[in-house]
């Protein structure tokens, strides 16, 4: 009886370790506030998603800080895949702007999959006179210091995708961070500001409605939510490319069968019709990547923008 108690204690661990996953609700950490495109695509796929697994998944917002204090969060929480992260550009640009992260955005996650590509939309004021990006930039060229773009904050998505336009084109503009897309996009419909390297979700609407006047999209090619409009890049900047993206990471020591798992079971729920079309109206350009994969986006991602941080001397105020 005593061997068999003593090889019943042996095993007992093995059986736990051993039991599927999931068994427990799982929860998606979302690095931004309710109401943004990072929480819409969280609450696009978590019920899909839930679905696949057997189990709950509920989608949980923790904003602030570019998404910094989610990812503290994220990173010192169990390795079991029941908490997993959706963050989006900024989870490549922090280690530019911070002197310091609370986490190593390299050795703190274990990343599951590149989610989708959103390509900015270059929009003015209806009233504003250019219709092309040539136009735009001529016209920046012959009034140096004296034009402003607006962006959602330094260090934005939207802030950086305008800096890099700058950069390139040699361009004297004046930046005008807003608190936020919401504010920002506000003022450019009401004349305040000309420009704006909108997200194409939120300001997509508006240009169908005229509020906005679009000059092209910033992704490497057109956009199905607006195959009409250019690229910047076909539009007198070869090369220019910007998206903004969101992918899902787990803490680092998660399983690789979980993280496998994961990936596999969310780029089935992607491809979903009613989620795929959703993505794509969105603007989205759907990935679906492998963790190896999204791991180089990141690596890649983080050296592009840590130039355009430094070229354009920008701090977090």
């Amino acid at each position: 009886m005593t061997r068999l108690l003593l090889a019943l204690a042996l095993c007992f661990p093995f059986v736990i370790y051993s039991q599927p996953y999931p068994t427990k609700p799982i929860r998606i950490i979302v690095t931004y506030p309710a109401g943004g495109g990072a929480d819409a695509m969280a609450r696009l796929i978590a019920p899909k998603l839930g679905e696949a697994l057997g189990q709950p998944v509920l989608v949980e917002n923790r904003g602030g800080a570019s998404g910094t204090i989610a990812a503290e969060l994220v990173a010192k929480s169990a390795p079991d895949g029941a908490t997993l992260m959706l963050d989006a550009t900024a989870f490549a640009v922090n280690q530019s702007l911070y002197p310091k992260l609370p986490y190593d955005p390299e050795k703190s996650f274990a990343p599951i999959t590149l989610l989708a590509l959103f390509p900015n939309i270059v929009v003015v004021h209806p009233s504003y006179p250019v219709s092309s990006v040539r136009e735009l930039i001529a016209k920046i060229k012959a009034e140096p210091g004296r034009i402003a773009f607006a962006s959602s904050g330094n260090g934005s998505a939207q802030h950086l995708a305008a800096e890099l336009f700058r950069q390139r084109a040699g361009l004297d503009m004046v930046h005008v961070p807003y608190k936020g897309g919401g504010p920002a996009l506000i003022d450019v419909m009401g004349g305040q500001v000309p420009i704006y390297f909108a997200n194409m979700a939120s300001a997509l609407p508006h240009v169908k409605n005229g509020k906005l006047k679009a000059l092209a999209v910033t992704g490497a090619q057109r956009s199905s939510a607006a195959p009409e409009l250019p690229t910047v890049a076909e539009s007198g900047m070869p090369g220019y490319q910007v998206y903004e993206w969101n992918a899902i990471f787990a803490p680092a020591g998660t399983p690789p069968a979980i993280i496998n798992r994961l990936q596999a079971e969310i780029a089935k729920v992607v491809r979903i019709p009613e989620v795929r079309d959703r993505m794509l109206a969105l603007g989205g350009e759907i990935v679906a990547s492998s963790p190896a994969d999204l791991a180089a986006w990141v690596r890649e991602q983080s050296a592009s923008w840590a130039r355009v941080v430094r070229a354009g001397n920008i701090k977090l105020e």
